[in-house]
């Protein structure tokens, strides 16, 4: 008797297997979580090297696609030169050796410039910190003499606030002396080893840069071979998505926190604000995060300039929220345009989440991120909605009641609540209609 192949059954199979290895992975995820998490923060400390040389190698090919296009290859066309394979991949070199000039260059010239101002700028800081607390108690006296109830509120939060940190000092800082000491020394081991990831990421980008038409179209070429030609091309387009969402946010977030710091700077200067690049370089630094990056940056700075000169102080805050009030509706916009696509209220809600979940970090990639999986839902529904035959915009379900069979919109229209009877009325009624009942009957 001949075997006859059926792939139903091959199709079982693989389902069941496919079960029994996912009730594995579940029973292990559920029993064996801290373990499972210990082996990925390994491996991801392992990849530490590649993981910073694919985020370097993301953010230099905008610089290198536009020297390359916009300089190097004009060149090499002028000269007329037939373009080969070989000549192609001398100007891929020429452009990232260019590119990492530039780069190096720019770099070093800001923290040339930078730096020096910022180590004076704290130095002042630490050496005068005593003559600044002494102006600020004094300019705080001042204004106490003349209220006294607010004298007396001030000074018992001071006595309660002095009291709480003696105890705090005591009972938690100095029986934890060593074990500072050993957490310091482990961000001092952790800052060095971060530092060589670094580099070993920037050699590994520099081949990524050479190469990234190779992986890009090597990635595609395993979509094609793992999925049909539909669904190959929806992911291909969905990653153009995410890169063009994610690449053009980030990109336009820290052009436009440049922008921002050199006005802070070139502003503070005018006015007279104390410590003006470091008070610059803070706002500049924290406007990169969204919504709430501003005033991060502000609050601190303010502190800082009220222990020197509380008029400045408030000169520097009004000056910070014309500055967001430009960049919020001016420049930000004409930066970013509506590269994320979200409303005010979902920009927030991201940032909460993802901040509460990654930190500083999470704050920064949080919109971008949470833009996409907005996207991907939003398409997810709209999809779903058009193969019900159903509108995908907004506004037809505003008032919508309900839907008929046939996809109509029944508008939806509120009950009148009915007005409550007292006993009085209901009496009333009740003889008008005996009333009528009789005449009737007559």
């Amino acid at each position: 008797m001949k075997f006859q192949f059926n792939k139903k059954y091959l199709y079982w199979g693989l389902t069941g297997a496919f079960s029994i290895i996912a009730g594995i992975l579940f029973y292990y995820i559920l029993f064996h979580s801290e373990s499972l998490s210990n082996a990925i923060g390994s491996f991801i400390k392992i990849s530490m090297p590649i993981i910073d040389g694919l985020i370097l190698a993301y953010l230099i090919t905008p610089v290198m696609n536009m020297i390359e296009r916009k300089l190097v290859r004009p060149l090499y066309e002028k000269s007329k030169v037939p373009v080969t394979k070989k000549s192609n991949k001398r100007i891929r070199v020429f452009s990232i050796l260019i590119t990492i000039v530039v780069i190096f260059v720019v770099a070093y010239e800001f923290f040339s410039l930078i730096i020096p101002e910022l180590i004076r700028s704290i130095q002042s800081i630490i050496f005068q910190f005593p003559m600044y607390v002494s102006n600020l108690t004094a300019w705080a006296t001042g204004l106490l003499e003349n209220n006294p109830e607010l004298e007396g509120i001030v000074n018992d939060l001071f006595n309660k606030s002095s009291t709480m940190l003696t105890d705090f000092l005591n009972t938690t800082v100095l029986p934890k002396v060593n074990a500072l000491l050993i957490s310091l020394s482990t961000g001092v081991i952790g800052f060095f080893k971060a530092m060589w990831n670094f580099i070993i990421g920037f050699i590994i980008s520099i081949y990524i840069l050479g190469s990234k038409e190779i992986f890009a179209g090597q990635a595609k070429k395993i979509v094609y071979a793992f999925f049909d030609a539909p669904s190959a091309n929806q992911i291909i387009s969905n990653v153009r998505f995410i890169h063009s969402t994610f690449g053009g946010f980030i990109s336009g977030k820290i052009v436009d926190s440049i922008i921002i710091g050199i006005i802070c700077f070139a502003c503070t200067s005018i006015i007279g604000t104390p410590y003006a690049i470091l008070v610059s370089v803070i706002i500049g630094v924290t406007n990169i995060i969204p919504f709430f990056g501003p005033w991060l940056g502000a609050i601190p700075s303010a502190l800082l300039i009220l222990m020197v000169n509380p008029l400045q102080c408030l000169y520097f805050v009004i000056l910070i929220l014309i500055i967001q009030q430009f960049d919020g509706n001016i420049l930000g916009p004409k930066i970013l345009g509506d590269s994320t696509g979200l409303s005010g209220f979902w920009v927030i809600f991201s940032i909460t989440i993802f901040g509460g979940l990654f930190g500083v970090l999470g704050m920064v990639v949080g919109v971008p991120i949470f833009a996409v999986l907005y996207a991907g839902f939003k398409a997810l529904v709209n999809r779903q909605l058009a193969k019900k035959e159903l509108p995908t915009e907004t506004q037809p379900y505003l008032m919508v009641g309900s839907i008929t069979e046939e996809n109509s919109f029944v508008e939806y229209v509120p009950v009148k609540k009915k007005k409550k009877i007292s006993n009085e009325q209901t009496k009333n009624l009740q003889e008008n209609i005996k009333e009528k009942i009789s005449k009737k009957k007559n």
